[in-house]
């Protein structure tokens, strides 16, 4: 195994479901009871996006909070920011967060809890991004607005409390992990600095979910009874990305990139129940294989979106042993 190739699971096969044995089977239906909701996220993103800010109002506000805007360059839109202080500020590195939810749903508010665990669980300053959402905004609008609040983070680390640009690391889950991939490749095509490292949750790497034409198993395996469907993300997909020839684009499908060198350090996480996790672990391997440095971490028998779920979850607490362990030693006890 190459060295910059790190696992921190045991070998994919060992510890795969067993869905004949009547304990699975108990355990796939009790799973299925947390599938997504069967909506046609085509017809009904504006509804699940008021339902998101309502739940989000029940969520108290940290006190150590704080916002700011900056300028897209080339629109002049204000890209909004949200930014966590830590109970217990532990570590110089400050991560540039981008949400999940398919470049359609889901922003600043709906991951605050998240943002605010992400802050406490890793001692770090979490800079939240509130890049615009498709279909009002298709690609590349989020991704260039994730890549100007990078560049300016990166010339200005003051802003965000950074001592240096060294200390900036991309964190992103499923739709934000595909961004911050994004992010890196724009960094690397401009000539710009690049970041520290990158922190990708189960991200989309590739267009193709349909389970005829995919050519990876877990598509098949999960794309209909969890968290997350085959239908959904192809809706997605289709929102943010209308032109079917621009999906093959490396900047929506890293997987299709020919060149992956020069990227930064990547710690890489799956889940083992969604339907994107061969993609995912497909992606780190050709990272590694460009010459990057890879940590893949599979979480056994979790969900897609689980870094949702309470801070105390096994699958959250898990994440950020990993998490905490890729950022390397605390500079404060």
């Amino acid at each position: 195994m190459d060295r910059r190739y790190t696992r921190t699971h045991e070998p994919i096969h060992v510890f795969s479901l067993c869905y004949g044995s009547a304990m699975n089977r108990f355990y796939k239906t009790v799973l299925s009871w947390f599938a997504a909701p069967r909506l046609s996220m085509r017809e009904h993103y504006e509804a699940v996006r008021r339902l998101q800010r309502r739940l989000a109002t029940f969520a108290l506000l940290p006190p150590r909070l704080r916002s700011w805007h900056t300028a897209q360059s080339d629109s002049g839109f204000q890209v909004p920011v949200r930014i966590f202080q830590p109970k217990q500020k532990t570590r110089d590195e400050v991560l540039v967060f981008f949400h999940g939810g398919g470049w359609v749903i889901g922003d600043v508010v709906s991951y605050t809890p998240v943002c605010n665990t992400m802050a406490d669980l890793t001692g770090c300053v979490v800079v939240s991004v509130d890049y615009r959402l498709a279909p009002e905004h298709p690609f590349p609008a989020g991704l260039e607005d994730c890549y100007q609040v990078t560049h300016r983070i990166l010339e200005n680390p003051g802003l965000v409390g950074a001592a240096s640009a060294d200390n900036i690391v991309l964190f992103g889950d499923s739709a934000g992990g595909n961004l911050a991939v994004g992010v890196s490749l724009l960094l690397r095509e401009r000539d710009q600095r690049k970041v520290a490292g990158q922190i990708l949750l189960y991200p989309i790497t590739q267009y193709d979910h349909n389970p005829e034409t995919s050519p990876f198993e877990s598509v098949r395996q999960h794309g209909q009874d969890y968290r997350l469907t085959t239908t959904e993300v192809q809706d997605y997909l289709e929102l943010y990305v209308p032109d079917p020839a621009q999906r093959c684009d490396p900047l929506v499908s890293p997987l299709t990139a020919e060149d992956l060198s020069n990227l930064p350090d990547t710690l890489l996480v799956t889940a083992e129940l969604d339907l994107l996790r061969d993609e995912a672990e497909a992606f780190g391997e050709a990272l590694a294989n460009a010459g990057n440095t890879v940590t893949l971490h599979r979480v056994n028998k979790a969900l897609h979106g689980f870094i949702m779920l309470p801070r105390r979850s096994g699958a959250v607490q898990q994440t950020y042993a990993v998490v905490n362990a890729f950022l390397g030693p605390r500079t404060t006890a």
